[in-house]
């Protein structure tokens, strides 16, 4: 039997490749190896195409991505993505909602689970941003308060300068915030300007400000900052976060969750 056509195959064999090292930053030749189950040398023939094409920098014994922001899925993919592990979050924040409080419910996919949970909830109030949390909570449940803003189609959120005018004149008990990317010194980050402005008001109006986002986001940073960590009071994600990651967070007197 002959040897498969290498250069029929090198074109998944890139885009596998940029995809492994975009998602680890950083990776070496040898872990290379092993996940695409190549030899060294087709590897390092791999990179050092991948880096004429400008898509990687070739480092000592390795490769880091060039790809440094962070596109965001759409949210029906988002979904699907870590189900089980945002349903556990989720759950874990339904805990820490009273009765009486007045909540803020951002965009994204693990805190629309979260407002699923709070639908038979009479004794609250919500505010969001979220036209996919607004539509599971109408029918029934919390009293229900939409910001008003301008439509941002990928995430089904209403954000901008003009959420200010409601934001502004109100205080929340609690904001729920979900995130593209959460890094030690970055922050919480998103891939929206007008997005992180909203989030950045809604930070400066809560008395505890509550991040929920899965471990596949530590680390990660997008494009436009949303908010500091002094801004943060507990964070819950699952228990694959990095043990540095959280020994970081720790010290900077954040209490963390892991579900």
């Amino acid at each position: 039997m002959s040897a498969p056509d290498q250069k029929t195959l090198a074109p998944q064999r890139w885009d596998d490749l940029r995809a492994l090292i975009r998602d680890s930053g950083v990776i070496r030749v040898e872990d290379l190896c092993r996940r695409l189950g190549v030899s060294p040398a087709t590897v390092r023939r791999d990179l050092d195409q991948l880096e004429r094409a400008g898509a990687i920098r070739r480092v000592h014994g390795g490769a880091v991505s060039v790809e440094t922001r962070l596109d965001e899925p759409l949210f029906a993919d988002k979904r699907s993505l870590a189900a089980r592990e945002k349903r556990r979050i989720a759950e874990a924040a339904a805990g820490m909602v009273a009765p009486g409080d007045t909540i803020y419910l951002d965009g994204g996919s693990t805190v629309l689970e979260l407002a699923r949970l709070l639908r038979d909830r009479s004794n609250l109030t919500v505010v969001t941003n979220s036209l996919h949390a607004a539509h599971e909570l109408s029918g029934r449940g919390p009293r229900l308060i939409v910001v008003g803003g301008e439509l941002r189609r990928l995430s089904q959120t209403l954000v901008g300068p003009l959420t200010r005018l409601v934001l502004g004149e109100l205080h929340l008990d609690k904001a729920f915030m979900g995130t593209i990317g959460f890094a030690l010194e970055e922050g919480l980050t998103t891939t929206d300007p007008s997005e992180a402005f909203t989030k950045q008001i809604v930070l400066g109006r809560a008395r505890q400000v509550i991040v929920l986002a899965d471990s596949s986001k530590a680390g990660k940073v997008s494009f436009a900052r949303a908010g500091d960590w002094t801004q943060v009071h507990v964070v819950i994600t699952d228990q694959q976060v990095d043990t540095a990651f959280q020994k970081a967070l720790l010290r900077k007197g954040i209490k963390l969750i892991r579900v």
